[in-house]
C-alpha cells in the first residue's frame, strides 16, 4: 500500500495541532480526535490523507487518516515514536489482524470477523469472512482513496473467492462520487467469472448453516458478535418452549432447536427476515433435534405482540435493534430496554429463562444490566442471574465507545 498514493509529498504534509484534552486521550489510546480538538492545520486537507499531529511543544504526537467532512476528523493510525505508513506497515498491521484470530476457531465455524475496527488498528475499517466470501464494510470516507490498496492487501493475505463492498449510508453519496464511483454491495473481486451478485451465501457456524445477505443485508449480512451468546442459548433450550424476539433470520432458534427445544417461535416486523429464517431452518434439517423441533413464525411488532399474547413461554430471548443511535436517546433507551424486559417476563413460564440483548453503544453495560433488573424486581418475581457476557474474542474492544455489545441471563421462578 502506497503512501504517496494517497497523500501528497512530505513537504506539503498535513499537519495538526490538537487541544491538550485530546492529546492526553490520544497518549492514553483513544482513536479518535474530534473536529473541536483541531488547533492550526497548516492547510486544508482532504478526506483520506494521512494528517500529521503535533503536540504543544511541537513533538511529533500521532499519525492518523484525516477526513474533513466527519466530526472525527482524524482517526488514529500510530501514536509514539515516526514511523513510516507504506506497504510494509500496512502488512504487518494485517498479519497482526489475522494473528489475533489464530485457533479461536475450528472448521465448524467459518464465519467470524478478521478486523474490527480500531481495536484492531483499523480505525472506521471492518472485515468479516463468510466461507469462502470475504465482506469489507466501510465506516468513514477516509477509507475511500486507500480502496484499492486495502483490496489488493487482502488479496494477498487471505484466500478469498470474492470481496464485497458494503458502505456505511453515511458515506454513500461521497462514494458515489469518486473515480471509480463505489457503491453499497459492489462486487470488488471474484475469483469465478460467472459469480452472481445478489445470491445469499452460505456459511457455517458451530456446525449449523446460515445464509448471509452479504449484498444488502444489515451489518455484513449477519450478526456474527451473539455468536457466543447463541451458544448459550443452545445449553440452556433442551425441552424449552422458546420465543425469539427480534429474531432477524433465526440465528438464536436455531441454537436453541438443536439444543433440543420443543418448539421455537421466531417474532419479528421484517418478511423478509422471517423468509431467511425459514430457509436457514430448511438448512439444518439433517439435525435429528431442529427436524424435531416445531418452528413458528410470527410478523408483528415485537412490543405490540408480546404485551398481548396469551402464550407463554420457557424461554425468550430479547435482542431488538439498537434503541439508541444517538446520544441523546439513552434516557429513551433506557426507558425502553425496561418496558421490553417488564413485558417479556410477563409471558415467562416459571422457572422460565430470561436472555436480554443490547447493542447500544450509548447505553453502557451497567446501565442495562441495570434496566433489566429493575424489570425483573418490579415484576415481583424471585430471581437469578445466571451470567452477563459482552463481546466475543473476534470483536475486540480497545476503547470505551467500541464496548456497544452486552446481555443477561436470568432464571425467574
Amino acid at each position: 500500500m502506497s503512501r504517496a498514493a494517497a497523500t501528497p509529498p512530505a513537504a506539503t504534509r498535513l499537519r495538526l495541532r490538537v487541544t491538550p484534552a485530546a492529546e492526553t486521550a490520544v497518549r492514553s489510546g483513544h482513536p479518535w480526535i474530534f473536529s473541536d480538538s483541531v488547533q492550526a492545520p497548516n492547510r486544508a486537507g482532504h478526506a483520506g490523507e494521512l494528517a500529521v499531529l503535533y503536540d504543544r511543544h511541537d513533538k511529533f504526537l500521532a499519525v492518523g487518516l484525516f477526513d474533513p467532512n466527519s466530526p472525527i476528523r482524524v482517526r488514529i493510525l500510530h501514536v509514539g515514536k515516526p514511523q513510516t505508513i507504506d506497504a510494509v506497515w500496512w502488512q504487518a498491521r494485517l498479519q497482526s489482524a489475522l494473528a489475533r484470530r489464530a485457533g479461536l476457531f475450528d472448521a465448524q465455524t467459518n464465519g467470524y470477523r478478521l478486523i474490527h475496527g480500531e481495536s484492531d488498528g483499523w480505525p472506521g475499517l471492518v472485515l468479516d469472512r463468510y466461507d469462502s466470501t470475504l465482506v469489507l464494510k466501510l465506516y468513514c470516507a477516509a477509507w475511500l482513496p486507500w480502496l484499492d490498496q486495502t483490496l489488493a492487501l487482502l488479496q494477498a493475505a487471505i484466500p478469498c473467492d470474492r470481496i464485497v463492498l458494503r458502505l456505511s449510508r453515511n458515506i454513500q453519496t461521497e462514494a458515489g462520487r469518486q473515480t471509480p464511483s463505489r457503491s453499497d454491495g459492489e462486487l470488488l473481486f471474484a475469483k469465478a467469472a460467472r459469480t452472481e451478485p445478489g445470491a445469499p451465501v452460505i456459511f457455517s457456524e458451530t456446525g449449523l448453516r446460515f445464509e448471509a445477505d452479504v449484498w444488502r443485508g444489515q451489518k455484513t449480512g449477519f450478526f456474527l458478535d451473539q455468536r457466543e451468546n447463541r451458544r448459550e442459548v443452545e445449553r440452556l433450550a433442551s425441552g424449552r418452549r422458546v420465543l425469539n424476539a427480534f429474531s432477524f433470520s433465526g440465528g438464536f432458534s436455531l441454537y436453541a432447536a438443536r439444543g433440543g427445544a420443543g418448539s421455537v417461535t421466531d417474532l419479528d416486523i421484517s418478511a423478509h427476515a422471517l423468509e431467511s429464517s425459514r430457509r436457514n431452518f430448511v438448512l439444518n434439517r439433517n439435525f435429528p433435534a431442529v427436524a424435531a423441533s416445531r418452528h413458528e413464525t410470527v410478523q408483528a411488532d415485537a412490543f405490540d405482540w408480546i404485551e398481548q399474547a396469551p402464550a407463554t413461554f420457557d424461554l425468550i430471548v430479547l435482542d431488538p435493534p439498537s434503541l439508541a443511535k444517538r446520544a441523546v436517546e439513552r434516557e429513551g433507551a433506557l426507558r425502553a430496554y425496561e418496558r421490553l424486559n417488564a413485558l417479556g417476563l410477563r409471558r415467562l413460564a416459571r422457572n422460565g429463562l430470561l436472555v436480554a440483548a443490547s447493542c447500544s453503544a450509548h447505553v453502557s453495560a451497567t446501565e442495562f444490566f441495570d434496566a433489566v433488573r429493575r424489570a425483573a424486581r418490579k415484576s415481583g418475581r424471585n430471581f437469578a442471574e445466571l451470567k452477563t457476557l459482552q463481546h466475543p474474542p473476534d470483536h475486540p474492544v480497545g476503547f470505551k465507545e467500541a464496548e456497544y455489545l452486552k446481555a443477561i441471563h436470568l432464571q425467574c421462578k
